[in-house]
């Protein structure tokens, strides 16, 4: 009997252990004191507008976009982009679409960046002999550089899948302004 009541009392001091530390062990668990998520303080949304208007010209842009900061050195995220061009006479065309952005900053004043662009063009040509119209998709890849300041960025990009035909852009180089918020 000596024998089964040391097995007892061990038994017995095992449960005791146990359940004394089984409250630290929930504790531990609680979703009260867990951190919440802080996924919308990496978000910013920015992106840019455009109005020209002249004798008979009008050019319209909206292009709202967020970015998701992975750290200080890396952004990447998503735009969208509408774009209204009428010349009297002559041109109109409406182009909307998408876009994908990676920013990399290696030094505060610096920024790199790669943006993949696709829209969807729907353009009519007038002139005296008559109308014609296109629909098409274009898609542009630019690699750029700016001087960014806290959360503006001026600089120039570069289109490297620019042709001189069939294509919305007039020249491969173009400058930006940046902004997030």
């Amino acid at each position: 009997m000596k024998k089964n009541s040391v097995i007892n009392l061990t038994f017995l001091l095992t449960i005791v252990v146990l359940f004394s530390f089984k409250p630290e062990i929930y504790a531990q668990e609680n979703t009260e004191n867990k951190t919440k998520s802080d996924f919308w303080n990496h978000v910013q949304f920015g992106g840019g507008l455009g109005l020209g208007f002249g004798s008979g010209y009008a050019d319209v842009m909206v292009a709202p976009s967020a970015i998701y900061n992975f750290n200080d050195y890396v952004s990447a995220g998503l735009g969208l982009q509408y774009n209204y061009v009428k010349q009297r006479d002559f041109y109109n065309a409406n182009m909307y679409g998408g876009s994908i952005i990676t920013l990399i900053n290696p030094i505060a004043e610096l920024q790199i960046s790669a943006e993949l662009e696709q829209l969807r063009v729907n353009r009519t040509f007038e002139d005296f002999y008559g109308s014609a119209t296109q629909d098409f998709w274009n898609t542009a890849l630019f690699l750029g550089a700016g001087y960014r300041n806290e959360n503006i960025t001026i600089g120039i990009r570069y289109n490297v899948l620019h042709k001189d035909r069939d294509n919305i852009y007039a020249e491969a180089f173009m400058p930006f302004v940046r902004i997030f918020f």
